[in-house]
């Protein structure tokens, strides 16, 4: 799940996170850690122009010191940063953060990158918006080489180029997950041939097929092999009855109900998904947690 209090859209954010904290971020992602969930994720912005501020608002806590901070909140669940706009940065000092997170947390990180979209924060910090494509394409073969298991990572490309320069400490992980984020034909392509996973931004049900089968043909044609994790974000959804609007989109019911209907994603080819839960506190949003953990998770999992 992505956790929320870290960012607050006005497209997902729930009126009281907007007077909670590190208090309640650290008992939300205990209980994911508890329930057994497989990852927690924190979104990426540097700062919001004024024109953006009332949809997005300027709550973006910084990825890398929130799931530092994590980290050592929890045990078992992955960190992931869903997603990173690495484009923003040069990719050395990305690196130094990210395997610095990964030494501390003991192998638990997984990068997802994004290109973003709000040009004012590319501006800000003297990044290129309009290219920032190909950007991405080159910082996420820079990152590979940085995030790697050399001491003295090398990358010789158009834009960055480095070598004889010692990063310590090195990852815990051999290799750490590239994750790529976004839904645009071109964000697929990048997944589909520079990631080790796709995390979709919003597609709906009926939309993922065709851009599963779009991933599985260009990594077929490209002679692309390896690991790769499908992702999909569900509807928001709340174990049990609610008693209260949860709003039209929103999965209700039983456990084996939700089950059955989340187990659509897996035959369409889908991986790993995302889950959010509708709730008026964080009480009633680790609740959610713990019974979709105990409840709902157990039906999900293939027999081996």
């Amino acid at each position: 799940m992505q956790l929320p209090v870290q960012s607050q859209s006005t497209m997902y954010a729930e009126p009281w996170e907007a007077d909670a904290g590190a208090g309640d971020l650290v008992e939300i992602a205990r209980a994911a850690d508890h329930a057994g969930f497989a990852y927690v994720a924190v979104c990426d912005h540097v700062a919001i122009p004024r024109r953006l501020a009332s949809a997005m608002s300027t709550v973006w806590y910084d990825p890398v010191a929130t799931l530092s901070y994590l980290a050592a909140a929890t045990a078992r669940t992955r960190l992931l940063s869903h997603v990173a706009i690495v484009a923003l940065r040069h990719p050395l000092l990305t690196a130094k953060q990210y395997a610095t997170l990964d030494h501390l947390s003991g192998g638990r990180l997984i990068l997802g990158v994004g290109a973003g979209h709000v040009t004012e924060e590319f501006d800000a910090v003297g990044a290129d918006f309009a290219h920032r494509g190909a950007v991405l394409d080159e910082t996420v073969d820079a990152l590979r080489a940085a995030l790697g298991p050399d001491e003295f990572p090398e990358h010789h490309g158009k834009l960055y180029d480095f070598g004889g320069l010692g990063q310590r400490p090195r990852p815990a992980q051999p290799r750490v997950p590239v994750w790529v984020g976004g839904s645009s034909p071109a964000a697929v392509r990048r997944a589909a041939l520079k990631g080790d996973g796709w995390l979709p931004q919003g597609d709906p049900r009926d939309r993922l097929p065709a851009q599963l089968a779009r991933i599985r043909a260009l990594r077929e044609q490209a002679g692309v092999s390896g690991p790769f994790t499908a992702g999909a974000i569900t509807e928001p959804l709340y174990v049990g009855t609610p008693g209260w609007e949860t709003g039209r989109r929103t999965l209700t019911g039983a456990p084996e109900a939700l089950a059955e209907s989340l187990r659509a994603y897996a035959e369409m080819g889908v991986d790993q998904i995302q889950v959010r839960f509708r709730s008026r506190s964080r009480s009633e949003l680790t609740d959610q947690i713990t019974a979709f953990g105990a409840e709902v998770a157990p039906h999900l999992v293939t027999p081996s």
